[in-house]
């Protein structure tokens, strides 16, 4: 559907008119030549237009675009030609004016098409052209000849007249011969365009023969000649506004247009000799016979052009297998050739070198006796199928085949082969071998590597899941256990990684005599070891081998580095349960394991579910507690310190109190997660900032009061902390003497050096110290002696039993005359009954707290007790 602005409206309705006028004409009994040439010349002319038109349109190619214009060209020359040729049909030329305007227009037509084609074929492939094309034009004559024009030639009274006469359509012949093979191998999307001009080539061919006839003979031309051309060129005309269609892709037509020259002539030979043996015994004519031999010298001169091409490819050829093998052996490839059955015909020199073989050795046997037996069968599949598909070309006749070769020494060696076939068309098979030896023991210990541990040898993580996969996939009563080396880290701290990494080989060593051989041990990462067992359904027998490893590593010290290092265990056992996976299960038993280091070490420890659920809640309350410190949720409660003689408040514990929500958490549930994340850091230096200025702000109403302050071991050996100490008590304007920091004997014990660096350098800045919990810990004397310390805090344990305990009371005592002794403030924790009170006021302790004295406040609470004592 197109509208009437659109050139295809006015080129279709004028082809409409045109052919109805043509018909009426033919029907009104008109002039059947007159007739011919007006539907010739108007068509044409239509198809120039039309041509023209769409040659002005943004081309999809410019070959295209100018194929279309010389095939316009051409149009509008061939309808003048044939315009004017009615006027001289009378002339006394043997080729008119009006000849040549429509070989002009033949000529310009058949360029066209060449054009439109896009492609440039090389000199030779054109030359190849030209013969062929001349080829068929001489052939298609000499049939002619022998089947009518011979009679025609006969009738004419002058020869030079029939060959001028013969010479127009002759060479129209010629050009559409040599436009055929361009048109069918050219691109695909001009294929249309070129096929409407081959139909007009041919359709204008066809006329000038019957017009050349008509003017030998003295009659008229054939109406049915007169109609292909109009035909043709209307058929022209519609094709550029066609739209584009899917073309094929012709790859058979490339070798089918080869092959029409060697046939045509073949069939002009047919026909003469049939012609000469039935009865023929005419005078040779010269033009005929000069065609005739025209064709023998090309075709013989074609015959010798092949076989130089011939030759030379062969040369070609040769050299180049001869450069493949050399390039092959060059890279330690064996070059051979054999048959489909695998005798071997030829084989290459550096077989000698890469197996061991003489190729005289080889020669003449079959390459099966040196194939490992198992591979054999599928090596004489793949060589039967090269054989079978011999005759497809859409195979490409080539494999790639692994197996085993034995070498002279008797080894079988790995090696992957090539297989062609053979170039020279024989039935034989180019192989080229090569010994892949050493990549195949790449392969193996980059997958050794890849499944197992480096410093150990043992299976690593992602053999150990794997393989947990697969066991569990096969038995229900699976024990996975976790093995963690307590203290292993301070080994590589110091005597290094090296050493380090030699403790884990002994470990391993004493590890794999421990357990079964049937069970896999691996190694998980760092200081971890994994076992996995198959238990049977006896749930002991995992138990009793966690205590074997726990005792392997325990029992005896190791030795690394000249010195004798004894470590511990902690150790965890899971069991396979019904739906379980074996990533929970895995994680069962490391949670177990977690489970027993908490505990103190050198233990077994068996998972339950509320182990996991412990892990799970420590993870939410730790993601808590990092949202509570950026939506600032904490509070401090300050509980008073007091002078146990005068009942005077003379110093605040800040304590941090937590809300989740609406609901109250106490610390000891989330200052150990604290401490584990490192979120104790940023939450002690809020409470240290918050409380200092709290204090000073109290110092500056001339209340003389001091703050004391809990440290966690993390928070000391944070790389700023000395420094945040000296920052809160600047901004704040708290003296340092009024800010007493408070240490658990443990933590001088676990880190002594570096705890006791941080503490004196806090003790330098004048904030004074003191040990919590005293009496608790296992240095807490020699400490005192090393350590300059202001206080000493006695643990709510012994205060609990004084007045019931003797024991603790003498404790009690004793700690109090020794604080005494060394000039330190005593403070007594936990009072919460007055005859604790009485006797510590009667032992001489200087100052105490508990909820006897006062509960821990808010700040707002403590206003009320400026310049005033408590009641105790």
């Amino acid at each position: 559907m197109f509208r009437w602005r659109d050139p295809r409206a006015s080129l279709t309705a004028g082809a409409a008119i045109g052919a109805a006028g043509v018909a009426a004409a033919l029907l009104a009994g008109g002039p059947a030549l007159s007739i011919g040439v007006v539907a010739g010349f108007l068509a044409a002319m239509l198809g120039a237009a039309s041509l023209l038109l769409a040659a002005g349109r943004p081309p999809d190619s410019r070959a295209t675009a100018l194929g279309m214009r010389w095939m316009g060209a051409g149009s509008v020359a061939w309808a003048f030609g044939v315009a004017v040729r009615p006027l001289t049909d009378n002339s006394t030329l043997m080729v008119s004016f009006a000849d040549l305007l429509v070989l002009l227009g033949t000529v310009l037509i058949g360029g066209g098409a060449l054009i439109a084609g896009g492609r440039r074929p090389p000199a030779l492939v054109v030359l190849r052209n030209v013969t062929d094309s001349y080829l068929c034009a001489a052939a298609l004559f000499v049939i002619g000849w022998v089947v009518a024009l011979r009679h025609l030639y006969d009738n004419t009274a002058d020869p030079a007249l029939f060959t001028f006469a013969m010479l127009p359509p002759m060479l129209a012949l010629l050009v559409t011969c040599a436009v055929v093979p361009s048109v069918v191998t050219g691109r695909a999307a001009a294929l249309p365009l070129g096929v409407a001009g081959l139909g007009v080539l041919a359709a204008t061919t066809v006329f000038s023969l019957a017009g050349a006839v008509a003017r030998l003979d003295g009659g008229g031309q054939p109406g049915w000649s007169l109609v292909l051309a109009p035909a043709a060129f209307l058929l022209l005309a519609a094709v550029p506004w066609a739209g584009p269609g899917e073309v094929q892709a012709r790859p058979f037509l490339g070798s089918l247009i080869a092959l029409v020259p060697l046939g045509l002539v073949a069939v002009a030979t047919i026909t003469l000799v049939v012609h000469l043996t039935g009865g023929g015994r005419e005078a040779p004519v010269t033009g005929v016979v000069v065609v005739a031999a025209s064709m023998v010298l090309l075709l013989l001169l074609r015959l010798f052009v092949l076989s130089g091409v011939n030759l030379r490819l062969r040369t070609l050829l040769s050299r180049g297998e001869k450069q493949l093998r050399d390039l092959a052996e060059s890279t330690g490839d064996v070059v051979l050739i054999c048959d489909y059955d695998g005798t071997v015909r030829e084989i290459g020199d550096g077989v000698e070198e890469t197996y061991g073989y003489r190729p005289e050795q080889l020669v003449g046997g079959s390459i099966l006796d040196y194939i490992h037996p198992e591979d054999v069968p599928r090596i004489q599949s793949s060589l039967h199928a090269m054989g079978l598909d011999e005759e497809d070309d859409d195979e490409p006749g080539a494999c790639l085949i692994a197996c085993r070769v034995r070498a002279a020494d008797g080894t079988w060696r790995p090696t992957e082969s090539v297989a062609t076939r053979h170039a020279s068309g024989e039935d034989q098979i180019l192989i080229t071998t090569r010994d892949v030896s050493d990549e195949e023991a790449l392969r193996n210990q980059v997958a050794h590597l890849t499944f197992h541990d480096g410093v150990t040898g043992l299976p690593n993580r992602a053999y150990f899941e794997e393989r947990t996969r697969e066991v569990l996939g096969g038995s229900g009563h699976v024990a996975v256990i976790f093995l963690d080396l307590d203290g292993f880290t301070s080994v590589n701290d110091s005597v290094g990684h090296a050493s380090g990494d030699y403790l884990l080989g002994q470990a391993a060593r004493r590890l794999r005599g421990a357990v079964r051989p049937d069970d896999t041990l691996a190694r998980w990462g760092g200081d971890e070891f994994a076992v996995l067992m198959e238990t049977g359904g006896d749930a002991q027998l995992a138990v009793d081998l966690a205590e074997r490893l726990l005792r392997a590593v325990s029992q005896e010290p190791f030795r690394v580095a000249d010195r004798d290092v004894a470590l511990t265990g902690s150790v965890g056992v899971a069991f396979a349960e019904e739906d379980v996976p074996a990533g929970d299960l895995i994680r069962n038993a490391d949670v177990a394991m977690a489970r027993a280091k908490e505990l103190g070490g050198r233990r077994v420890e068996v998972f339950a579910a509320q182990m996991h659920a412990d892990v799970v809640r420590r993870l939410e309350l730790a993601a808590d507690l990092q949202r509570a410190l950026i939506e600032q949720q904490f509070a401090i409660e300050y509980q008073p310190v007091v002078d146990l003689a005068t009942s005077r408040v003379t110093a605040v514990e800040a304590l941090v109190r937590w809300c989740r929500g609406s609901v109250y958490v106490p610390p000891d549930e989330f200052l150990g997660p604290a401490e584990d994340t490192g979120l104790i850091v940023p939450l002690g230096e809020w409470i240290l900032r918050e409380a200092c200025h709290e204090v000073a702000a109290w110092r500056a109403e001339s209340w003389d009061i001091g703050l004391s302050l809990n440290l966690s071991a993390r928070q000391i050996t944070a790389p700023r902390f000395v420094q945040t100490v000296a920052e809160a008590l600047e901004e704040s304007g708290l003296p340092a003497s009024a800010l007493t920091l408070e240490v658990i004997e443990e933590m001088l014990v676990e880190d002594a050096d570096e705890i006791v660096k941080r503490l004196s350098e806090l003790r330098a800045l004048g904030v004074r110290l003191a040990i919590d919990d005293f009496g608790t810990g296992y240095a807490s004397l020699a400490f005192l002696r090393q350590l300059p310390v202001d206080m000493i805090k006695i643990d709510p344990s012994f205060v609990s039993g004084l007045g019931q305990d003797d024991t603790l009371t003498l404790l009690t005592r004793t700690i109090v005359r020794l604080g005494h002794d060394l000039g330190l403030i005593v403070v007594a924790e936990g009072i919460e009954r007055p005859e604790q009170l009485d006797l510590l006021r009667e032992m001489g302790c200087t100052r105490g707290q508990g909820f006897l004295v006062a509960r821990p406040m808010a700040a707002r609470g403590l206003d009320s007790l400026r310049q005033t004592s408590l009641t105790v």
